[in-house]
């Protein structure tokens, strides 16, 4: 129990890092209003465990097996009464800090300043208010000035959901049957999704599939 008497903020925390999710968790359970009751070491099964657990707030890295942060960002926020969500990474990347806005993310914080930044980002998410770290403010800023500047709009995203999941398994070395099994769709669809990713992304072949899937940050080298 808080200090104020109430109950403390119930949270997931996902990473395919024990180290990480331990030292992530030894920050949060110093706050007396905030409590870790569950751990996943992927998206999936992050996702999986929010439908059980119903934690208040999910802490997500980006790179994980199955599902990525930003995957499982997008299916928590399906869920009816699905948690907030925060994004913690290595990743000081422009790139993955507008998925993370895209997919729902109250805040995106570095793990290189986890000490720092982390407790503050919990709390300003159950505030509903937004937490980013000063180099995505700057992001955001340029981003905004330059699409005016241009008249452009935000980018759309140059894969769909479901070719993401597909390059993502391709990439860890699934055959078409494995994926086929996992997603549960056939073999056709698969073959028919890894040409489309090939031919939008202007790739060859499985080797640059997954070349481009480490530098997005869909898997880790």
């Amino acid at each position: 129990m808080s200090a104020d008497g109430r109950a403390p903020v119930r949270i997931l925390l996902a990473d395919d890092h024990a180290l990480v999710r331990r030292g992530v968790r030894l920050i949060l359970d110093g706050e007396p209003d905030l409590a870790v009751v569950a751990e996943a070491g992927d998206g999936a099964e992050a996702v999986e465990l929010a439908r059980g657990e119903r934690p208040d707030l999910a802490i997500l890295d980006i790179a994980m097996p199955r599902l990525t942060g930003l995957q499982a960002a997008r299916e928590l926020g399906r869920l009816p009464d699905g948690p907030r969500i925060l994004i913690l990474t290595m990743y000081d990347n422009e790139q993955f800090f507008f998925e993370a806005l895209k997919a729902g993310a109250a805040g995106y914080v570095l793990k290189s300043v986890a000490d720092r930044d982390l407790v503050e980002a919990c709390h300003a998410a159950m505030r509903d208010e937004p937490f980013l770290y000063p180099g995505a403010v700057g992001a955001l800023i340029r981003d905004y000035l330059e699409r005016t500047r241009d008249g452009r709009d935000v980018p759309a995203r140059a894969i769909t959901d479901r070719e993401e999941e597909i390059l993502k398994l391709v990439a860890e070395g699934h055959t078409s049957q494995e994926i086929g099994g996992l997603l549960f769709i056939s073999v056709k669809t698969v073959e028919r999704h890894r040409a489309n990713l090939l031919q939008k992304l202007g790739l060859k072949d499985r080797l640059e599939l997954t070349r481009y899937a480490i530098r997005v940050g869909l898997i880790e080298p």
